[in-house]
């Protein structure tokens, strides 16, 4: 899948006319290409786009501009039908497990529901292949005629995965799959998710804003601010070779538990803030928006005023 120049803008409403006066740029211009089997991350605070990326690869909402190409198809704001081999092929595992459930139907109904849209199955069948399912991500049998409300929130998201891979899909957004989660629960999960990408060669998109769970997830990360991709590079760059301040700013935020350098810590964090008051040109131009990409190496790239670098040197 390829994901080019990709713009999500909301427009701002004002005045006696309810004419539009400016926009929201959630998403603005964002460029991705995610191969088979690869897990890719996502991170940012909230309200960076994040979701609205996810969001708008599946088609919950509407892209403002850029395409967003499937096995060399143009598949931008097309109107698909309930059957078609994309839905088929990107499912997602949404943030909020209860809401993504439907309260009225029962465990076996919610995970079959892919099943009956895709697969011509009996009932007998059907009922094989959701215990299946279940088994994947160790859930009892007697689950199947329960329902969403009957389960706690780690097992709520188990079935959310379950109802996620029912059709074998070629690619997986999980939008914050294990952020209400404790982290028993979360390792549990992700160590599904995680079998079940060696099992059935599947691709994740993993949305997140915490550092440390997608660095036990993902190969390639990027980082977003203000709807742009600050810095983009695989696990090595990122963690060891920050090149943005916004990145410098998370890496620092990440707790740790080591009393012994507890001030050394500090002093990094105190650092890494005082650089971003000085060199804010170096990031973000005069509007506050973040620079286009630039590429280091092969595979590490950082959006920074290229001019301001080089006069500083």
């Amino acid at each position: 899948m390829q994901i080019k120049d990709l713009k999500v803008h909301y427009p701002i409403r004002s005045g006696f006319w309810n004419t539009v006066t400016d926009h929201v740029y959630a998403v603005d211009g964002i460029n991705l290409e995610i191969e088979e089997g690869k897990t890719y991350g996502l991170v940012g605070e909230s309200g960076s786009g994040k979701s609205t990326i996810g969001k708008s690869i599946i088609g919950l909402e509407k892209i403002t501009s850029g395409q967003v190409i499937y096995e060399g198809q143009d598949v931008t704001n097309k109107a698909r039908k309930r059957t078609s081999d994309y839905n088929r092929n990107v499912q997602m595992i949404f943030q909020d497990s209860m809401s993504s459930l439907n309260p009225r139907k029962r465990v076996i109904d919610i995970i079959s529901e892919p099943l009956d849209n895709f697969e011509r199955l009996s009932p007998d069948e059907t009922k094989k292949r959701v215990m299946e399912l279940l088994d994947i991500v160790n859930m009892p049998e007697d689950a199947l005629y329960k329902y969403a409300h009957e389960f706690s929130g780690g097992q709520r998201q188990r079935i959310g995965v379950a109802r996620a891979v029912a059709t074998n899909p070629k690619l997986i957004i999980a939008d914050e799959p294990v952020s209400a989660l404790d982290l028993s629960v979360q390792a549990q999960v992700l160590n599904f998710m995680k079998r079940i990408q060696e099992e059935y060669n599947v691709s994740y998109l993993f949305i997140s804003h915490d550092l440390g769970v997608v660095k036990h997830m993902c190969d390639d990360l990027a980082i977003m601010y203000r709807g742009r991709f600050v810095e983009y590079g695989n696990k090595k760059d990122i963690y060891t070779n920050p090149q943005h301040i916004y990145t410098k700013r998370l890496l620092s935020a990440i707790p740790t538990i080591d009393p012994i350098n507890r001030k050394k810590h500090k002093a990094e964090r105190i650092a890494v803030e005082k650089e971003y008051e000085m060199n804010q040109d170096k990031f973000y131009d005069p509007n506050g928006r973040v620079y286009d990409l630039s590429p280091l190496t092969e595979t590490h790239q950082v959006a920074i005023n290229v001019n301001s670098v080089k006069e500083s040197d």
